[in-house]
């Protein structure tokens, strides 16, 4: 099998396979400080005439940092692929796959409180519905980031782990505090929430949880991990919530965020009440097998 038809299947790591199929052969024997960006623009164009435009934009970026290393160790001048942005043809938005009707909703509701697999990924399913953050925040869970005890519970996921490097909080329902009570038993011999199944120190995979979702009958154009969120989001909208609330639940930060990091807390309360009453609407339509539930008061 050459290296391209790898590629295609995903048989290696992404970044090798890469650089194997479509870098080396044209620049591989090149010294480092004569690659110019007119030879690697035509390598990375070379890339997206056979389809690869993901592919194209993934190479681009190890080709950076490569180069991006040469340079502080004395072995090129500067990084060119810098004269190359916007150069590439931008790759189309994906949309995740989601469920936003509301009685189809509390058909996947009910179908993930009857999955026997794997606990962790059980109880991922379980939670990613009621807390709506992104599938690498809710995968990477710790136990320390959440206080459960206090008066108001909340989740502090640290900076490091946001996209927007701002740290977020997300208020725990009721009933997640009680599904956290049920997970910590089972999964406290980790930091992690979700540990993964071969070692107790790496996180649960996305590959694991979008496996239990097939494993429950929805299709991958059907149901994503990701996918929760649109549900959250698109709902919360028609039921008439605020969208600004909805928005920093959703940790959009906006274009200020400078200003965003020190109003993290800003309009908790409300976010609180928001978590809540989503919880609870999401209980509405779980026990409602016409999808009948049509308000969060």
């Amino acid at each position: 099998m050459d290296a391209k038809a790898k590629a295609r299947r995903g048989d290696y790591r992404q970044g090798e396979v890469d650089f194997e199929a479509f870098v080396y052969p044209s620049i591989r024997q090149r010294p480092i400080n004569e690659v110019t960006a007119a030879e690697i623009l035509r390598v990375l164009r070379s890339v997206e005439s056979q389809g690869f435009q993901e592919t194209a934009h993934r190479a681009r970026q190890r080709i950076s940092q490569v180069l991006r290393y040469a340079t502080v160790t004395g072995r090129a001048d500067r990084d060119v692929t810098h004269e190359l942005r916007g150069a590439l043809t931008a790759v189309p938005t994906k949309h995740r796959a989601a469920i936003i009707d509301p009685k189809k909703v509390g058909e996947l509701l009910r179908a993930i409180d009857g999955y026997e697999g794997q606990p962790a990924a059980a109880y991922a399913l379980r939670l990613a519905p009621l807390l709506f953050v992104r599938p690498g925040e809710l995968r990477a869970a710790e136990w320390d980031e959440f206080d459960v005890d206090a008066k108001e519970p909340v989740w502090r996921i640290p900076a490091a782990k946001m996209k927007s490097k701002v740290q977020h909080i997300v208020p725990l329902a009721t009933q997640v505090v009680a599904l956290l009570g049920e997970l910590r038993p089972l999964t406290s011999y980790s930091k992690y929430l979700f540990p993964g199944l071969r070692s107790p120190d790496r996180c649960l995979s996305d590959a694991a949880i979008g496996a239990a979702l097939r494993r429950l009958g929805f299709a991958k154009d059907e149901a994503s991990l990701h996918g929760f969120r649109t549900t959250a989001s698109t709902l919360l909208n028609e039921l008439g919530y605020n969208a600004d609330v909805i928005e920093r639940q959703l940790a959009h930060v906006p274009s200020d965020k400078v200003r965003s990091a020190y109003n993290r807390a800003e309009r908790l309360a409300e976010r609180r009440s928001m978590m809540q009453a989503w919880a609870d609407y999401l209980d509405g339509l779980k026990a409602d097998q016409d999808g009948k539930v049509e308000s969060l008061t």
